[in-house]
C-alpha cells in the first residue's frame, strides 16, 4: 500500500521515524510533516497566511503548517497519487478521551477522514526514553492492510499503547474516556508593565472505567477507538425539541 505519515511532533520526532523505518519494507512510505513542533494544535488549518513547503529527502518533505495541513497538502497537491491511508504519529504521550479534542496527531487522522482516505492516529504512553514503539509497529505490520479494508466512510481510528515492550501485548476496543483538567494560568510581568501567560495546572485526572482507552492502556493493553467524525449528539439535540415545542 502507499502509506501517508504525518504527526504533531515534527519531522525530527523518533515516533514518526519508527514507522517509517517499520512500515517501509512492506509499503510505499512517504512523510509530510510540520518542520517543528505542532503539539496541541487540534484542527488548526492555515488559512490567511502561505504554507512553505519543501522536500528535505526521498519521500520526505516537510511544511510550516499544522498536522491538518500536512494531510491537505499531501491529498491536494503535494503527492501525485491519492495514499491508500494516512497514519499519524506515532505521538509522544497518549491521546486519551478528551485529549482527542486538543490533538493534532487526532487532527491529521481526522483531516484524511474528512477527505475520504483512511486515518489512524498513533499515540504511545510515554514522554521520556526509552520508547517501545514496537508493540504498535508489530499491530500494524500484522492488520494494516485488513484495516484499510475494512474502513468505512465517517470515522477515524485512535490507538493507543502503554509504554512496554511485551511481545504479546492484547489489543482491546474501547470508547473513549472523560479526561478531568484542572488548567490554570501562570503571569509574569516585564519590567514595562506587559503581561505574558504559561498554561499551568495540576496533573489530569482520569477516571479508571472499564471499556474506555485509559483503562485497556493503564491495564498494559493496546486501545482501539472508532472516532466518529459527526459531533452531534443525538439524545441532547431530542431534549432541546421538546423545550421548543412545548413553548408553542
Amino acid at each position: 500500500m502507499k502509506v501517508l505519515l504525518t504527526n504533531d511532533d515534527g519531522i525530527n520526532s523518533p515516533g514518526i521515524e519508527a514507522l517509517y523505518n517499520g512500515l517501509s519494507a512492506e509499503h510505499e512510505v512517504w512523510i509530510l510533516a510540520p518542520d517543528g513542533e505542532r503539539s496541541g494544535m487540534s484542527h488548526y488549518i492555515t488559512l490567511r497566511e502561505p504554507m512553505k513547503f519543501r522536500r528535505v529527502g526521498e519521500r520526505r518533505y516537510v511544511s510550516s503548517g499544522s498536522p491538518a495541513d500536512c494531510v491537505i497538502l499531501g491529498l491536494l497537491t503535494a503527492l501525485d497519487f491519492c495514499p491508500d491511508v494516512v497514519l499519524s504519529g506515532i505521538n509522544i504521550g497518549p491521546n486519551l478521551g478528551s485529549d482527542i479534542v486538543f490533538s493534532g496527531t487526532a487532527a491529521a487522522a481526522r483531516q484524511a477522514a474528512f477527505m475520504g482516505v483512511p486515518g489512524i492516529a498513533l499515540s504511545l504512553d510515554g514522554f521520556s526514553p526509552p520508547f517501545h514503539f514496537e508493540p504498535l509497529l508489530r499491530l500494524l505490520r500484522e492488520r494494516l492492510t485488513e484495516f484499510v479494508e475494512r474502513w468505512g466512510q465517517g470515522y477515524f481510528l485512535n490507538i493507543n499503547s502503554p509504554n512496554l515492550s511485551e511481545h504479546d501485548m492484547p489489543v482491546e476496543v474501547t470508547s473513549p474516556c472523560v479526561r478531568v483538567y484542572h488548567d490554570a494560568l501562570a503571569e509574569f510581568s516585564t519590567p514595562i508593565g506587559d503581561k505574558y501567560f504559561f498554561m499551568n495546572g495540576k496533573p489530569v485526572e482520569t477516571d479508571l472505567v472499564p471499556g474506555t482507552d485509559w483503562y485497556a492502556v493503564s491495564h498494559g493493553a493496546i486501545s482501539l477507538s472508532a472516532i466518529q467524525l459527526n459531533p452531534v449528539s443525538h439524545e441532547h439535540a431530542k431534549a432541546y425539541e421538546q423545550l421548543l415545542l412545548a413553548r408553542r
